[in-house]
């Protein structure tokens, strides 16, 4: 074998702080291309890389002074050389090392196996791709849907900008991206799509919506990628992504590094949610990089069938993204009407708590709204974004609070199993029988979360009746759904369709009920404390609690019988505050044009960049020190 040949330079998993953050050196047999998928000795252990690239001399260097690569993963396709500048540019971008977003990206069972496992994978029958072609009936588009479906194609001959969908709750949007991905599948035979949803939950009923619609291509045609999948299953998808089967692709921020050769069009549903953001590990915002992927998928000289398309879609866009249409960098998309002639957005109340009964937490008047809403056997929604039963337990002797030890944030009380969780770090220690500080036993919880709020209302409720002529007369009946309540597998599939069977009149929840979901039988929803929001150190929150509140708004009347008895309450101690003032209004570019206005004055994003920087140590001093 000879010095000067096939010398690879290859990537591992490492962080950007260790000795081997970048490519490593390693000899082969034979030349391999980069992308190719190979295991490597490291130390003592054997491990996943990738080929990044061949050396082109490797000098006079003897062989014993790089290890040999130990086998290749053989029929796997190399990964795409524009998933390679994407991995470099994130690692670049976001100051991780290569191998860290490189290794992060690809399903964890590869890693663990060998050849001899992958080739019987592998082996296994391939998707049947003998079905007919025949798509399934469609809805009826309105108007605004099909003038924003033209909009959009006519972008495609000409500067192939990214779209941003601004589409009221309910106008129709899903419609929208399925038709644009229909567009595109029809036009080339291999074309992929990657549709990016920001949170699990919404993925199955998504999915279930994408696989009715694409049925004519196999099921094994439509596939999701996210974590709540078992490794097994999240391995299949993507093998059947980076071979070019699975034509459709659902999935949450993970999805965006995909390794998809014929990728054609990104959709983003709820482009603005801060859940595009990985917050641990290699961090990352996943709508940012769906934009940059689609314009490194245009350039790419490989791909003879047109551009790659990015769609975002929103109620409530980012600023970032709706300052980008302002000055035409983004094509923006109009859809303010909601699906249906009699639809229309609910009315927003605003309930002043300072001329509520002291201490109450459901104001006389919503509940007495509740009430009218169960006796017509309607149904209401209180959100409340903050899960457990307290959000602190307090020591009112000494002043204790159940801080956690390993980070700035306080421990919640859970009182179902006892517990403290740190919702953070996720810390979580069992409820001490007294004061850890002083010893009193008489600690108590401040505060409340959804766990103590759903417990209230079944006592605030305790006397109402569900009409005679209804299916089940009786109590009120009380659900919620937070992260804690669907925890078990299958319990959130299971709580929403008791919700969509209207076998719930009143569910509480948190933001994972408040966007994206069709429930058809709400006609009120309630916002029980939002004010935290309004005075934040975070300069975002008002945009995030905007958002919220407008997505939380449009779960009410979107059956066109209800929705004009469809109501959103909200309580506050601030109700003259222009936040409240534009959502009453449903006008979101007013409370944008407020908000750019400010940002601007203080060169802020997106008038102006800045970075964060983290110090993480076992003490405070550490930290500080650096």
């Amino acid at each position: 074998m000879s010095n000067r040949s096939n010398w690879l330079q290859v990537v591992v998993a490492a962080p950007a702080h260790s000795a081997i953050a970048g490519p490593l050196t390693y000899r082969s047999e034979l030349p391999l291309s980069p992308g190719t998928l190979v295991r490597v000795p490291l130390g003592k252990r054997e491990v996943l890389g990738v080929v990044w690239a061949a050396l082109p001399d490797s000098g006079d260097l003897p062989e014993t002074q790089a290890r040999g690569i130990a086998s290749v993963l053989e029929g796997l396709a190399p990964l795409p050389a524009t998933w390679r500048r994407l991995v470099t540019f994130t690692a670049a971008y976001y100051q991780r090392s290569l191998g860290e977003v490189a290794l992060a990206a690809l399903p964890p069972q590869l890693r663990d196996l060998s050849t001899v496992q992958l080739a019987r994978r592998l082996k296994r029958p391939t998707v049947d791709t003998s079905r007919p072609e025949d798509a399934t009936d469609l809805v009826a588009l309105s108007a605004q849907q099909a003038g924003a479906l033209a909009e959009f194609d006519a972008e495609n001959a000409g500067s192939k900008r990214p779209a941003l969908l601004f589409g009221a709750t309910g106008s129709g949007k899903t419609e929208v991206y399925l038709r644009a991905a229909a567009r595109v599948l029809a036009q080339d035979p291999n074309a992929q799509v990657l549709v990016m949803v920001p949170e699990i939950n919404l993925t199955p009923q998504l999915q279930a919506r994408f696989e009715e619609r694409f049925a004519h291509l196999g099921k094994e045609r439509v596939v999701a990628m996210h974590s709540g999948l078992s490794p097994a299953q999240r391995l299949k998808s993507w093998l059947t992504a980076h071979a070019g089967q699975a034509r459709l692709v659902l999935g949450t921020r993970m999805a965006v590094f995909a390794s998809l050769p014929n990728l054609r069009l990104i959709v983003v549903d709820e482009e603005h949610d801060p859940s595009y953001k990985q917050q641990e590990g290699a961090r990352y915002s996943a709508r940012d990089l769906a934009v940059y992927r689609a314009k490194l998928e245009t350039e790419d000289a490989d791909h003879p069938h047109g551009p790659c398309r990015v769609l975002l879609g929103s109620a409530t866009p980012s600023l970032e993204s709706w300052q980008a249409t302002i000055t035409g960098r983004y094509q923006r998309l109009n859809m303010s009407e909601r699906i249906g002639d009699d639809s229309s957005l609910p009315t927003v109340r605003r309930v002043d708590m300072n001329h509520q009964p002291k201490h109450s937490i459901i104001a006389p008047p919503l509940l007495d709204a509740i009430a009218q809403r169960v006796a017509r056997g309607e149904q209401s929604l209180i959100f409340l974004n903050r899960r457990g039963y307290a959000p602190v337990l307090a020591c009112h002797d000494c002043g204790w609070k159940s801080e956690c030890p390993h980070c700035s944030a306080y421990r919640v009380f859970h009182k179902i199993d006892r517990t403290l969780r740190c919702h953070h770090c996720g810390f979580t220690e069992r409820v001490p029988r007294a004061c850890p500080s002083c010893g009193n036993i008489d600690i108590a919880p401040v505060g409340r979360g959804t766990e103590r709020l759903e417990e209230h209302l079944a006592e605030l409720l305790a006397h109402v009746r569900r009409p005679d002529g209804s299916a089940e007369p009786g109590p009120v009946r009380i659900a919620r759904i937070d992260a804690d309540s669907t925890r078990l597998k299958g319990a959130l599939e299971s709580q929403l369709a008791s919700v969509h069977a209207g076998e719930v009149d009143v569910l509480v929840g948190t933001q994972m009920i408040a966007k994206g979901h069709d429930f058809r039988h709400i006609t009120l929803v309630a916002a029980i404390n939002p004010d935290g929001a309004l005075f934040s150190s975070d300069f975002r929150a008002p945009e995030r609690l905007f958002s919220l509140l407008m997505q939380a708004a449009g779960r009410a009347g979107r059956d066109a019988r209800h929705s004009a008895a469809s109501e959103m309450w909200v309580q506050t101690f601030h109700p003259d505050h222009p936040l409240f003032a534009a959502l009453r209004q449903h006008d979101y570019p007013a409370f944008a044009g407020q908000q750019l206005a400010e940002r601007q004055a203080a060169a802020m994003s997106p008038f102006g960049f800045s970075a964060l920087v983290r110090a993480e140590a076992r003490t405070q001093e550490v930290a500080q020190g650096f």
